[in-house]
């Protein structure tokens, strides 16, 4: 075995592919949702007040690891969040809903906006790419 990634994070796409740019998916009530692949828009990050509580799939939250939450990707959703302010980059899984606040796209875990260096400006403005669709599932346990 090799330290490689996983084949399914490669960058490139396959010759005479067009870059796909929006996606639909079907909401428990049968309605199909239109989601965009790539987006643009302010971050911020939640962590102390929601350690250990369950999210919306059902996982128990963990503050220092690498989750956000957003409004409408499916849950269990892979995106890659880019910090346009310093270029870091990071792999988060989506596994929540929120952020409740107006112009904002995204709630990064405490961890995964340490990783992407904007705890100290408590928000930042952030590209995300989704890698892998989720499949919308809550966790039962």
């Amino acid at each position: 075995m090799s330290c490689s990634p996983s084949p399914r994070y490669t960058t490139g796409k396959p010759s005479g592919q067009k870059k796909k740019t929006t996606s639909t998916t079907k909401a428990k009530s049968g309605k199909k949702i239109k989601h965009k692949k790539v987006m643009t828009g302010v971050s911020s990050y939640y962590g102390k007040a929601f350690h250990g509580k369950l999210t919306a799939n059902g996982e128990i939250f963990d503050m220092y690891g690498v989750t956000a939450a957003h409004k409408t990707l499916p849950l269990n959703t892979v995106v890659r969040v880019t910090n346009l302010d310093n270029s870091k980059s990071l792999i988060i899984r989506i596994n929540d809903r929120g952020p409740y606040i107006d112009g904002r796209i995204l709630d990064c875990s405490y961890g995964a906006a340490k990783k992407l260096g904007f705890i100290q400006q408590g928000t930042a403005k952030v590209k995300v790419e989704v890698i892998e669709w989720g499949d919308g599932e809550y966790m039962k346990h």
